[in-house]
């Protein structure tokens, strides 16, 4: 089927506007197959695709749902901030506030207007937490293709949820992280295995200068992701965890290895229920408003 209004949204860009990741954004139709809006990112040149509406979910947030060429996806959250982007876009107002419904979940969301784009946060809610065993870290280590000397020396992976769980693995520096060659048919494989998302590797921030990632999906449909918010949120939880802090804010540098750069912010704070944190990123909104 034809989707005659959709926006590409450059979402999580980098200071100054750059880069960012191309992100198709169009209205939902009720009619429309799972296969059709499967179909919507590979029309629009990218990897994920965002569907909002109709009408408003029974707790008063709007629905939006995110299609990659292979699957639907029960959270995204550069796909999160290109939504809120667009909904503003076509409105006169500053700033809106309002409530999105995902993955089962309801969750606020602001977007405001910048002088280089619109800013957008949202609530990600609890990330839990845990080592992964073993042979669930030994197989994901092995199908990224890390050397002995990349590791980093003192952080070890974990994985995190906000929803669905993907393995956080730490690296000495920038220079490993553009190393990193993942073997993507094993690295699906694993991921299938383990029910895990993907993988999200990272370079942990040091002092002011922000932390640096590459996030691997291919289990569905995305080798590696400009830039992945969600997984941002869960590095900001991680790290959160192992200082032992109440609070803690970071920003990260994605996209470089596709020439394509991006950041996104992320804040997390340890509340009685557990840590719980928002996530935030720039968009530039292409065309189609």
């Amino acid at each position: 089927m034809a989707w005659p209004d959709v926006t590409v949204v450059d979402a999580c860009v980098r200071r100054g506007g750059r880069g960012g990741s191309p992100t198709a954004v169009t209205y939902d139709d009720p009619v429309a197959t799972d296969a059709d809006r499967r179909a919507v990112a590979a029309a629009a040149g990218t990897s994920h695709a965002a569907f909002l509406g109709p009408g408003r979910a029974p707790d008063g947030g709007l629905p939006v749902r995110f299609f990659t060429a292979t699957a639907e996806l029960s959270g995204c959250g550069h796909g999160t901030v290109a939504a809120q982007a667009v909904r503003l876009a076509r409105t006169a107002l500053g700033e809106l506030s309002d409530r999105q419904h995902t993955g089962g979940r309801t969750f606020d969301t602001v977007a405001v207007r910048r002088p280089a784009g619109i800013e957008v946060w949202f609530d990600q809610g609890l990330v839990a937490l845990r080592h992964p065993a073993p042979d669930e870290r030994a197989a994901i280590v092995a199908a990224i293709g890390l050397t002995a000397d990349d590791p980093h020396p003192t952080d070890a992976p974990r994985i995190a949820a906000p929803g669905a769980p993907r393995m956080l693995v730490p690296v000495h520096d920038r220079s490993a992280l553009l190393r990193v060659r993942p073997h993507f048919g094993r690295l699906t494989a694993a991921c299938r295995r383990y029910g895990l998302l993907g993988c999200f590797v990272y370079a942990p921030p040091v002092g002011d200068r922000p932390g640096a990632a590459r996030m691997f999906a291919p289990a569905i449909g995305v080798d590696e992701d400009v830039a992945n918010a969600n997984s941002t949120g869960c590095l900001a939880a991680h790290l959160l965890d192992t200082a032992g802090a109440r609070t803690l804010s970071i920003e990260v540098e994605q996209g470089d290895a596709l020439g394509r750069p991006a950041g996104v912010l992320a804040s997390a704070r340890r509340e009685p229920a557990g840590i719980r944190t928002r996530v935030g990123g720039l968009a530039v909104v292409r065309d189609g408003h």
